[in-house]
């Protein structure tokens, strides 16, 4: 398939979504080359490259490092048993080791989170993606669901990115509204829409939402359903600053 000519006022918008990422993750000094022809440069640093699905198998998880590395993904996103393995395999390639706590529910206990948002960073994980107590946050129990993230927010060690999966597709607006505030509260680093596994995906409204609770200063991942270039456009338009797909490797070449 051939590559679609981008829109310049899009372009614009994921160069600005692409520096905003790489300033969160801590560069202050970002430089640029000329690009091929309706290529997006540095797009793939807005991408966490992932596999959740829990029959997830050995040699997917090395190709999707090894596609991590080649196209310079931010991350990649898996399950806790396979963050040693992809922590030795993209050393040295610059690619992050996310993984997931708490997942895909929320419902375990806080001090379960933070035992294995301590594990998985042993093991190698810079990215923690936490999914909230959800079920604590609708009957509005906030300082339990703020005491939940904090528990991983003090598990993390210096350097470390929280990202707090609010599950939006089960909140009414009210409650995404608050699951920011207690994010923002709690010390985490990005609210993120969805973990993929429950009833719909990351929404452009839901992502201007979150936007306008956190400010400039968290980043907003969406998360779920994003597959082709131009849902993620949307979503760096509406001002997420990172996107969690399957898909990357189809984003960045521009198929779809």
């Amino acid at each position: 398939m051939t590559r679609r000519a981008m829109d310049p006022a899009a372009f614009e918008r994921l160069v600005d979504a692409v520096t905003d990422a790489l300033v969160v993750a801590g560069a202050d000094r970002i430089g640029t080359t000329p690009s091929p022809k309706n290529a997006i440069p540095s797009v793939a640093a807005l991408i966490d490259h992932t596999i959740l699905k829990p029959d997830a198998m050995q040699y997917e998880i090395d190709r999707l490092c090894d596609e991590a590395a080649e196209h310079r993904f931010a991350s990649v996103c898996v399950n806790p048993i396979w963050v040693e393995r992809c922590a030795r395999r993209l050393t040295g390639t610059g690619v992050k080791t996310c993984t997931v706590v708490g997942f895909p529910l929320g419902a375990t206990l806080a001090a379960v989170k933070a035992t294995e948002t301590r594990l998985a960073i042993e093991l190698g994980a810079t990215e923690i993606d936490m999914v909230i107590a959800i079920g604590l946050l609708k009957s509005n129990r906030d300082d339990d669901v703020l005491r939940d993230i904090e528990a991983v927010t003090a598990a993390r060690r210096a350097g470390i990115t929280v990202k707090v999966i609010l599950e939006t597709c089960l909140l009414t607006d009210d409650e995404k509204r608050r699951a920011c505030r207690l994010s923002v509260k709690a010390g985490a680093d990005f609210v993120k829409t969805s973990t993929g596994f429950s009833t719909g995906g990351a929404t452009v409204a839901d992502i201007a939402l979150m936007r306008s609770e956190v400010g400039p200063s968290l980043g907003v991942k969406a998360s779920g359903g994003v597959k082709d270039r131009a849902t993620l456009e949307r979503m760096v338009a509406a001002g997420a600053t990172r996107v969690g797909a399957s898909a990357g490797v189809k984003i960045v070449r521009g198929e779809g």
